[in-house]
């Protein structure tokens, strides 16, 4: 496919993930959580979590199961105890960054209407559900009993298989060494290894050269000031 080489680099990175189940690259890190995602509606119980660190892929899986199952999307860090009480019962929810909330009443009663009215909620966070922030009573307890799985930082081996299949959705041939130097410098993050794929592809546009270590290491480099700007703003890459 042509593209017209672009100008000026944009700043910061923005781009469109895609979360179809095609998507997903598996791998050791995340075997038992696809397997779990992939087994319901058998779950142990009807709210469940999925936990990992940022860029780990629970939010790609929470999307896929949101497509099988046809749950809503809640907003955690809007919803409230009146908002709670107007879902459709026996409904099925997947709330995303549930560790992000205060833990208030909002939560406790979600736990609760999903439970009384035989729905679905799935939940993820950074952390397993018992080290999320409570302000209720009774909700830590009602947390540390919720089951689900947990999910790790993609190994190397995942890393380079997720690289090659960014770029070979935006069909660029790269060399091999490009991997080989990409792979340990990249956190382990299935969002850097997207940073830095769009990134290569479009230093490479703007000076019309074949991709390369050396645009490899320039991207890098843009990686790293958008990271500092990041920070400099409170904010975080994930």
């Amino acid at each position: 496919m042509k593209r017209a080489p672009t100008g000026q680099l944009p700043f910061p990175f923005e781009s469109a993930r895609s979360y179809a189940r095609e998507d997903f690259v598996p791998g050791d890190a995340n075997a038992e959580a696809l397997a779990f995602i992939d087994a319901w509606p058998s779950w142990p119980a009807r709210v469940c979590a999925l936990w990992g660190p940022a860029g780990s892929g629970k939010t790609h899986l929470g999307e896929i199961w949101r497509a099988q199952s046809s749950a809503e999307m809640l907003d955690t860090r809007a919803i409230n105890v009146e908002t709670v009480t107007g879902l459709a019962a026996g409904g099925t929810f997947l709330a995303d960054d549930v560790d992000r909330t205060e833990g208030g009443a909002a939560l406790f009663h979600l736990l609760n209407f999903v439970n009384q009215t035989n729905g679905w909620l799935l939940m993820t966070g950074c952390e397993a559900p018992q080290h999320w922030p409570t302000k209720v009573p009774d909700l830590h307890s009602r947390l540390t009993a919720v089951p689900g799985i947990s999910l790790h930082a993609p190994d190397e081996a995942l890393i380079a298989r997720v690289l090659l299949k960014l770029f070979g959705e935006r069909q660029l041939k790269v060399p091999e060494a490009l991997i080989d130097y990409l792979v340990p410098r990249l956190e382990r993050s299935f969002g850097d290894a997207e940073r830095i794929v769009v990134l290569i592809d479009r230093l490479a546009l703007q000076q019309k050269r074949n991709i390369s270590v050396d645009i490899g290491t320039q991207a890098f480099r843009l990686l790293d000031a958008e990271r500092q700007a990041s920070a400099d703003n409170g904010e975080g890459l994930v």
